[in-house]
């Protein structure tokens, strides 16, 4: 066998800045460093130490020693973490532990010492945050936003677009045991209905969903998505309907700490907390009225990042935003995406806006898997679509951007599992058909942007045509004319090539 040589790889410099964010809640304390897009980054590293500032904190007023000796050394990883990887822009933040505790300033002290200097978030900045986070990945969210830490409980109204009223509890997650201990049976109950009340907030959430934001809640929902056998392990915007909220309330009852810390995704440290976190949604939804909850995997941290945009980008769509930079990092042309998107809507002219929008997306990631073997370019559009880290944007959607990329990627008209179990057949179809429509444009093309530019796609009664000027006639191979004829045929039409000046 011959010698390989290894050559170190040349470093280069660092393309896009790179922001990082230190959150020192009362249960976790995190790092998230984040590049790409500032109207949408990607996660480049998230790491968290389970510090449980808060434990304790209602009976002593105190952060704990063990609490403080942990906040130290993960506060003195994570600064060196964000120095390593050249972050430049770091924020960090402390929330409800620190803001409460008589001994907050020590852990402040050590932060300093580290070259890191906390903002101590109000109740009144964490809901803007937690609010403004819910809006970054769910821009149409209309109703109240509950976000759940381990010392404070902030609720926010969400409307058109806009963070409205906010209060903040002291219901961390962490505080609730104590109450429910104390207090004994309905005691939780008792004094969240007094809170909700005197704040003016009972029955404010009225046939509006509650947004759930938060370790505790996310925990909840794995648990649901697991006695469900829920088929996508996606978090953000996994709907629960208070009987769900219910049924887990029961479960968690009757089953050992042990049996919950084998479920997939859910840790230990979050296990523990499982019981009380169930039981204060079921309050909350009961006295704020709404109708339902969804699951929103962005939050503060991503809320400070969204409050720094200006309204221009704020407005503009997170899951185009962000489908667009995965086909420019991974496909093999910048702009192929928007311009294959633009090439076969003429076809799609019945589209509702929803719909259009979801297509569009598929668009973006169309020449992603130009590097998978051939073998498996269609399973890799699956799995981009489905497990992909898209906001604004439920199963549904994912289920149907998956469904072009199978058939744009040459899986043909099937639908493999788990996509039919998450999307009705008709949608389902007219997916199908966007990637038929695709995958011709990928053929003719070569994802070459001249191609697509001068020609254009016409559906009329009996026919689906396709102009060429004559100078590219010769596009119109083998490979090409099938292709035509088999999206021609999803619509019920004959194929017809026009070639004119």
């Amino acid at each position: 066998m011959p010698t390989l040589l290894f050559r170190k790889p040349k470093l280069e410099p660092q393309a896009e800045p790179r922001t990082g964010i230190i959150d020192i809640g009362s249960n976790s304390i995190r790092l998230v460093i984040y590049q790409g897009p500032e109207r949408l980054p990607a996660i480049l590293f998230n790491e968290k130490v389970m510090a449980g500032l808060g434990r304790g904190l209602s009976e002593t007023g105190a952060i704990g020693k063990d609490g403080l000796a942990k906040a130290g050394l993960a506060l003195a990883r994570f600064a060196a973490v964000a120095r390593e990887m050249e972050v430049s822009r770091l924020r960090t933040v402390a929330t409800a532990a620190v803001r409460d505790a008589s001994n907050g300033g020590t852990l402040i002290d050590t932060a300093r010492k580290l070259g890191l200097e906390v903002e101590l978030l109000s109740g009144e900045q964490e809901a803007m945050a937690a609010g403004h986070g819910v809006l970054s990945a769910i821009p149409d969210a209309e109703g109240i936003v509950g976000d759940l830490g381990g010392g404070s409980l902030e609720l926010v109204r969400v409307s058109q677009g806009q963070v409205r009223d906010r209060v903040s509890f002291p219901f961390g997650v962490l505080r609730v045991g104590p109450i429910r201990t104390k207090g004994g049976q309905g005691a939780l109950d008792r004094q969240v209905a007094k809170a909700i009340k005197q704040a003016g907030w009972t029955g404010k959430g009225q046939g509006l969903p509650l947004y759930l934001v938060g370790g505790s809640w996310r925990a909840l929902a794995r648990l649901d998505m697991h006695i469900n056998d829920y088929p996508l392990p996606v978090i953000h915007q996994y709907a629960m309907p208070p009987l769900a909220i219910a049924r887990m309330n029961r479960t968690i009852s009757h089953v050992a700490k042990g049996r919950l810390r084998t479920i997939p995704g859910l840790s230990s440290a979050r296990a523990a907390t499982l019981g009380d976190g169930a039981a204060l949604l079921s309050a909350l939804i009961k006295h704020l009225g709404s109708e339902t909850t969804i699951v929103s995997a962005f939050g503060l941290r991503e809320g400070l990042l969204y409050g720094d945009l200006d309204p221009a980008m704020r407005s503009e769509d997170p899951l185009i935003v962000a489908t667009r930079d995965e086909g420019r990092r991974h496909g093999r042309f910048v702009e192929h995406g928007d311009l294959l998107d633009e090439w076969i809507a003429p076809l799609f002219a019945g589209d509702p806006p929803e719909m259009a929008r979801l297509r569009h997306a598929a668009c973006q990631l169309a020449d992603v898997g130009w590097r998978a073997n051939p073998e498996f370019r269609a399973e890799r559009g699956v799995e981009i679509a489905l497990h992909g880290n898209w906001v604004a944007i439920d199963a549904r959607g994912r289920a149907l951007m998956a469904q072009a990329l199978f058939t744009s990627l040459g899986g043909g008209t099937d639908t493999p599992a788990p996509i039919s179990e998450l999307a009705p057949l008709v949608d389902l179809k007219r997916a199908t058909a966007w990637g038929l429509a695709m995958r011709l444009g990928q053929r003719l093309s070569g994802g070459l942007a001249g191609p697509l530019l001068r020609s254009h796609l016409h559906i009329g009664p009996t026919t689906l045509s396709l102009h060429l000027e004559p100078r590219d006639a010769a596009l119109y191979g083998e490979a090409v004319e099938r292709r035509h004829k088999a999206l021609a045929v999803s619509h019920d039409r004959e194929p017809v090539l026009i070639t004119s000046g």
